[in-house]
């Protein structure tokens, strides 16, 4: 099975690393990460990450 997620890091509180990292926990292994456009003014970086778990 795969998924995927766009990971956002804005700053340390702006973020949802948790919930990748939550996933990674939860035994999904990452196959392919993606750097994406982050078209909003403020340094916000966007990633496509895709998952997967046997």
């Amino acid at each position: 099975m795969q998924k995927a997620i766009v990971v956002h890091y804005f700053n340390d509180k702006k973020n949802n690393l948790i919930e990748l990292n939550q996933l990674l926990q939860e035994g999904w292994k990452v196959v392919s990460q993606s750097a994406m456009s982050g078209g909003e003014a403020g340094g916000i970086v966007y990633s496509l990450v895709i998952l997967e778990k046997n």
